[in-house]
């Protein structure tokens, strides 16, 4: 098992958004977390990722313990986060927002060639700036420098969110090949039925509780809709 999250709960201040939540992942897999706007998808990977402080339980990855670690240390020992909104860096091009990616300096196969072999596209549009990129390449250019870190999990928030379906299908047929090289990947997505296709293993988080997990090809629509809507 790669991710280990156990009976996690997470705060807002006096608001708590999850409510002992558990979610485990194996080295290599596909899980997708689903559910509606303010389930706590984008709040669990940002506990994972040490981007939220207020927060109790457990998130043990390869076996370390890394539930109070900072989000540095966290991005070191090999988890990537490509955020909602992609929130690329607005002064750099699109080489050099790749570049940040690296500065954890962990070794392995992600590099600038192979981001531009994934993505041939990126390779083209190296030295524009990100307000002149579509939003489906500056979603590339977020899993690139995701990638750049050489991460054994990626976590993917959002990211077909706003974006024509053939942009959504670039981004998901980059999946299979990041898998090949090793990575694990968690997929939040409000997109149910595309979640599902591509991953191993799903998740359904309603009002911060888990009330659906299982093989995603044994998730029937009549259960996802229950667990998706609570009714």
């Amino acid at each position: 098992m790669l991710l280990e999250v156990v009976s996690l709960d997470a705060f807002y201040g006096d608001l708590q958004a999850l409510h002992g939540v558990s979610v485990a992942v194996d080295a290599g897999e596909c899980v997708a977390l689903v559910g509606a706007n303010g389930a706590g998808k984008t709040t669990f990977l940002k506990c994972v990722a040490g981007l939220l402080s207020q927060k109790r339980g457990s998130i043990l990855f390869d076996g370390r313990d890394i539930s109070r670690a900072p989000a540095q240390a966290i991005a070191r020992v090999g988890i990537a986060l490509t955020p909602e909104g992609r929130m690329l860096f607005s002064t750099l091009n699109v080489e050099e927002n790749l570049q940040m990616g690296a500065l954890p300096r962990r070794p392995g196969h992600w590099d600038l060639q192979r981001i531009y072999q994934l993505f041939p596209l990126l390779c083209e549009r190296r030295w524009q700036m990100p307000n002149t990129l579509s939003g489906g390449e500056q979603g590339l250019v977020a899993i690139g420098r995701a990638l750049m870190s050489n991460p054994q999990l990626l976590l993917c928030d959002e990211l077909s969110l706003g974006l024509a379906p053939l942009a959504i299908d670039v981004i998901y047929a980059s999946f299979a090949p990041i898998r090949a090289e090793g990575a694990a990947i968690v997929l939040v997505e409000q997109d149910v039925k595309r979640a599902t296709s591509a991953s191993d293993r799903a998740y359904c988080l309603l009002e911060g509780r888990v009330t659906l997990q299982g093989a995603s090809r044994e998730l029937d629509d009549e259960r996802l809709t229950r667990a998706y809507f609570g009714t």
